[in-house]
């Protein structure tokens, strides 16, 4: 049995995942690496151990439940523990023109956003029971709790229907001592983000920085601190809730 708490982020191969995985092996936990991209997996798992925490990784493809299910259950039955925490971090954000969205790129979207988010959830909740805690944390994105983008209206979707996950899970799951909230970043500096093809790119980012009120674009470190906190005691009387964290873009644009 692993003496520490064990944790699982799945898209933590890169962007907030991987500085939410680097974060939690900081403060002690056992991390439990999970993305599809397994060489940037694997570099992240080492780069913990290097650092003196304790980690592994896994192949985990969000839209596969039987993937889901079989990685949490190996882990918690190798180390005779189940997970303390699970973040539901993995998603995509592909730019689609209205008059082009298909029923695939809608339900795609849909499927790693939302659902994915939803299968982790599923998974590591029994065990979470049996322990009577657990705290869940689900990334969703201003664009679903706030604002609109143009040609991703899918995303929008997708990231408005995790912050009801939330809200839904909270209350099934609170009579076992399992707390579930939302993340909803602003503008991070992440590989996404950076895209000219799907989103901003350097050029739009910066420009963005203009109407932020902190006057700076979001570091994947600064959303991974505030999930960290999420799953500590500190909040422990927190839960159902979806937490902005956008340097105050959208109270101060206009």
């Amino acid at each position: 049995m692993t003496e520490k708490k064990m944790v699982i982020i799945t898209g933590s191969g890169i962007g907030i995942g991987k500085a939410t995985a680097l974060a939690f092996g900081k403060a002690g936990w056992h991390v439990v690496v999970t993305d599809i991209l397994e060489n940037e997996g694997e570099a992240v798992k080492e780069e913990i151990i290097t650092q003196g925490g304790s980690a592994e990784f896994h192949f985990l493809d969000v839209t596969s439940s039987e993937n889901v299910s079989s990685v949490v259950n190996s882990v918690e039955k190798s180390h005779n523990q189940p997970f303390a925490a699970a973040i539901a971090n993995a998603g995509i954000a592909h730019k689609v023109l209205f008059d082009d969205m298909s029923d695939e790129k809608w339900a795609h979207t849909l499927d790693v956003d939302l659902t994915g988010e939803f299968r982790l959830v599923r998974a590591v909740t029994p065990g979470m029971k049996r322990a009577s805690c657990g705290s869940i944390v689900c990334v969703s994105s201003v664009m679903g709790t706030t604002y609109g983008w143009h040609d991703h209206v899918q995303y929008n979707a997708a990231k408005s229907g995790v912050v009801g996950l939330v809200r839904g899970l909270a209350c099934d799951l609170g009579s076992h001592g399992i707390r579930v909230n939302g993340l909803a970043p602003g503008f991070i500096r992440t590989a996404q983000a950076l895209s000219t093809v799907h989103s901003l790119g350097p050029e739009g980012l910066e420009k963005a920085a203009e109407y932020i009120p902190l006057g700076r674009i979001g570091e994947a470190d600064e959303m991974a601190d505030v999930i960290v906190f999420m799953c500590s005691n500190g909040a422990r009387y927190l839960t159902g809730q979806t937490i902005i964290v956008d340097g105050g873009v959208t109270v101060g644009r206009y």
